[in-house]
């Protein structure tokens, strides 16, 4: 396990990159909305994300179809749990621990969504979508057993 999460540390820091300049760019550049932005932003993250988790990371031979259809469940369900969690977090830090601009509160969030969406990600692609037991016809499970 511990050098699956490290090459999906070292995938997360690419696609992350890519994902973020994607967001802060529509967000600040081209005055999207942050829902509009993390999710799009999120999306061209995504689609690095399974290239090479699939390739790299988990070494999977599961087949693409099935595998492709868990990886969009478990992004999607990552994605509204950590940036949901991420804005509620940071509109309350910044409403009523750290009194200050709500637009710091709106990048603050994108950094703490980004943090849970790792950890939460990484997760249901070990367990769910790169598992090689949920690819020969049995459900999959988020334990993996």
């Amino acid at each position: 396990m511990k050098h699956s999460f490290v090459r999906f540390l070292m995938v997360g820091v690419i696609n992350t990159l890519v994902g973020l300049s994607v967001i802060y760019l529509l967000i600040h550049a081209a005055g999207a909305t942050y829902w509009m932005a993390t999710f799009l932003g999120n999306t061209v993250g995504a689609c690095v994300s399974y290239v090479l988790n699939r390739m790299f990371t988990f070494k999977s031979s599961t087949p693409v179809a099935g595998s492709m259809i868990r990886f969009i469940i478990v992004i999607l369900l990552c994605y509204f749990t950590a940036y949901y969690a991420g804005i509620q977090i940071a509109k309350w830090v910044f409403s009523a621990i750290l009194p200050l601009s709500m637009e710091f509160a709106k990048d603050a969030a994108v950094l703490i969504g980004t943090g849970l969406y790792t950890v939460l990600n990484y997760i249901g692609q070990k367990r769910f979508v790169f598992n090689e037991k949920n690819s020969h016809g049995k459900a999959g499970s988020l334990t993996g057993e």
